[in-house]
């Protein structure tokens, strides 16, 4: 199996198969990418647009074309000289399924009991469906429920849809259940398939989603290797702020939102905070502090749908559940990486020690518990962790908090503006070298094309507010909504009132400060849906147009640093030109290829994106990274570095043969230009492959960024 050098990520849907993946073959090889990296491919609802709720783990998509559609999409592929990496789930699979239905009707007794993470009480499994004042049915031996059906008899017990469930789930999506992949069957069981394809040689690489769901994300990774020494893994782990990978999980690193929240940081000027948070809180009455915002939606979520969750580690480590309540709120990570029967790391002593220094006396017993209890106390914590994180921070107050909404990423923290070039190259010094990299996903609440429009208004705070005041006075709908509003709109112009309405519904929704998923108000989504059909005929597009330049530069910079910095670079469908997408499903939206390059930003775009790759295949996998720094009063405006090769018998420190450099805040250098700002190239002769011009030596950033603002060099006398 060969690792990737780069990977390009398509949503596979029941519209969009293997049979078109293997149609745009050539367009990826061109384009310069080594892997084609597809969304999850086992069975899952027939309708399902992202393949998450797998229902069979037996069986490849039908939808898709199923086991001889992917051997031919493979082997079509695989003749155009790309591999194929595939998304798999191992931490959850939708409840119909045979295996549950099994459960559900013989109880304990059934031969799966052993693949789901159950609560039995009394023999019996809540299962959180009852919602109005019908009444079950009995049909023959199915007990049906509307669209619900259930064994009858069974070892079930039906609930109001809000109470929590009796087993371990996704997050708070009662529709997927936990499996149990730390019982060496349930691990072979659910993952025959993947072992096929990787036997066959028909995959290369594996990411894995949501490890923080598992029981031993260490040990399923050690399986995980040992069955497949030689398949490219990395997880799908968030990292928050300082935080690393723990040295000993078996993979060769993240999906990369560590590296997409640094990289757009370098584009965002930390002089900014001040007034854009003054701006905020003005316009919406938050406070200018996010932490207290994020710990009160740690809380709701944890009254609001984790109740069930927080009531099972109560039970497993004999504290009360308030006590439970306080410190999952305090946890300040997705995990804190303790090991049931082995001595806590000592970050990870720190971590949960700081967290509850925060907290109450009553939470201190609950404190060795999760260190040094048992192993029921400590992993229930683990899989709580990820939960209360993911609702509390990224689908509540990431909504609620937002001064510069390019900063609520994923992983990201808000109020933290801008990313230091040195803090950068330390970074990039100690990342895994065949991680991956990455600027947008199918979970990222924005492009990276709308976070290049935003974090320019990181330079222009003045400018926005009076621009945000103008439009204000106009039209208003909610104050707490409104300001976001104004930003997504101008950063994702132009966009259709149906695809704002859509955002702007979702956004409410998980803000829960009007509206929720589960407590509408169509009087307020109907004046919420007048606003955005209002919004979307204002000038916004006028403001879009003045930051456009600088804008550019900010996503060419950060597609050539992302493509270029130690990893293994992915790309995201349609996203090698401008991508203008909001929060999914409106990133997930077709992609029409090969996607036609029609402004000059996206011509500059995917000239960059397909040299870049291409040069990554040139170059191979890990190199030398070499941090260059210019000389003079704008050298705060640039970043560059060099890549060392690694043929045999060469020393890549001493012979870089790629050298990256990308302009950043780009408003204030347009104000004083490059002047006599230069850049010193390691030695010998160097081929720009954006302009074709040759360099050498010392050079000035006025000529070497004089068409673009940025540039990829080759080295040219190997």
């Amino acid at each position: 199996m060969s690792r990737p050098t780069s990977t390009y990520r398509l949503q596979l849907t029941p519209d969009f198969g293997f049979a078109q993946v293997a149609e745009i073959a050539g367009y990826l090889r061109d384009l310069g990418v080594s892997h084609v990296y597809l969304s999850p491919i086992l069975q899952s609802t027939p309708e399902s647009r992202h393949g998450y709720d797998v229902t069979d783990h037996s069986r490849i998509r039908d939808e898709f074309g199923g086991a001889t559609g992917f051997r031919e999409m493979a082997q079509h592929l695989a003749a155009h000289d790309l591999g194929v990496v595939v998304d798999i789930v191992p931490n959850h699979m939708n409840t119909v399924n045979a295996q549950f239905w099994s459960v559900l009707k013989d109880g304990p007794a059934s031969p799966y009991a052993r693949w789901f993470d159950i609560d039995w009480v009394d023999g019996t499994v809540a299962l959180p469906v009852l919602g109005d004042d019908v009444e079950p049915v009995v049909d023959g031996d199915v007990l049906r429920y509307h669209e619900h059906a259930y064994p009858y008899p069974g070892h079930y017990r039906l609930v109001g849809w809000r109470e929590g469930p009796g087993y371990r789930r996704f997050f708070d999506v009662s529709s997927l259940i936990g499996l149990r992949v730390e019982d060496p069957a349930v691990f072979f069981a659910t993952h025959e398939v993947i072992f096929w394809l990787l036997d066959e040689g028909l995959v290369d690489g594996l990411r894995v989603d949501h490890p923080d769901g598992l029981a031993d994300p260490r040990d399923y990774l050690e399986r995980l290797r040992r069955r497949a020494a030689s398949a490219w893994t990395v997880v799908e782990k968030i990292l928050i702020g300082p935080e690393r990978l723990p040295d000993d999980w078996a993979c060769d690193g993240t999906t990369g939102y560590d590296v997409l929240n640094r990289v757009n940081g370098l584009f965002v000027d930390p002089a900014g905070r001040e007034p854009l948070v003054r701006l905020f809180s003005e316009r919406t009455g938050q406070p200018s502090d996010y932490r207290p915002v994020m710990a009160q939606t740690k809380r709701e979520v944890l009254d609001l749908f984790l109740g069930s969750e927080v009531d099972r580690l109560a039970r497993a480590t004999g504290c009360e559940p308030a006590a439970v309540r306080e410190l999952l709120a305090a946890m300040p990570v997705y995990r804190a990486y303790v090991v049931p029967g082995e001595e806590p790391p000592p970050e990870s002593v720190e971590t949960v020690e700081l967290a509850a220094e925060a907290c109450s006396p009553a939470v201190r017993p609950l404190v060795r518990e999760v260190l040094y209890g048992s192993a029921e106390a400590i992993i229930r914590f683990q899989q709580t962790c990820g939960p209360v994180m993911a609702k509390g921070v990224e689908d509540t107050a990431l909504y609620r908090w937002f001064p510069l909404a390019c900063l609520n990423e994923v992983g990201g923290e808000p109020d933290v503006f801008g990313v230091p070039v040195e803090d950068f190259h330390d970074f990039c010094a100690g990342l895994r070298p065949y991680t991956m990299t990455t600027l947008s996903t199918h979970d990222t609440k924005r492009s990276e094309d709308v976070r290049a429009r935003l974090s320019v208004l990181s330079e222009l705070p003045d400018e926005w507010a009076a621009a945000v005041a103008e439009w204000s006075s106009a039209l208003s709908f909610d104050p707490c909504l409104d300001y976001l509003a104004w930003q997504n709109l101008m950063a994702a112009w132009p966009i259709s009132a149906e695809r704002f309405t859509d955002y702007l519904l979702k956004a409410a929704r998980e803000a829960k400060t009007a509206i929720s998923w589960i407590n509408p108000d169509p009087s307020y989504e109907r004046k919420l849906r007048d606003f955005a059909e209002a919004a979307v005929r204002l000038p916004v597009g006028e403001f879009t147009a003045r930051i456009e330049p600088y804008a550019m530069s900010n996503s060419l910079g950060a597609k050539l640093v992302q493509l270029m910095m130690p990893g293994v670079p992915d790309v995201y469908q349609g996203n090698e030109i401008t991508d203008f997408s909001l929060v999914d499903p409106d990133n997930r939206r077709p992609v029409s290829y090969p996607p036609k390059p029609v402004t000059a930003w996206d011509t500059a775009k995917h000239l960059v994106t397909t040299q870049a790759l291409r040069m990554r295949r040139r170059l191979g996998g890990a190199g030398a990274y070499l941090p260059l720094r210019a000389d003079g009063r704008a050298a705060e405006h640039v970043i560059a570095f060099a890549r060392g090769g690694e043929g045999p018998g060469e020393d890549s420190g001493e012979r870089p043969r790629a050298v990256a450099v990308a302009t950043r805040l780009p408003v204030r250098l347009a104000a004083t230009g490059w002047g006599a700002t230069t850049l010193t190239l390691p030695t010998g002769t160097w081929r720009d492959l954006l302009t074709g011009v040759r360099h050498t030596g010392r050079i000035p950033l006025a000529h070497l960024l004089g068409q673009y603002p940025v540039a990829l060099l080759e080295r040219h006398d190997l």
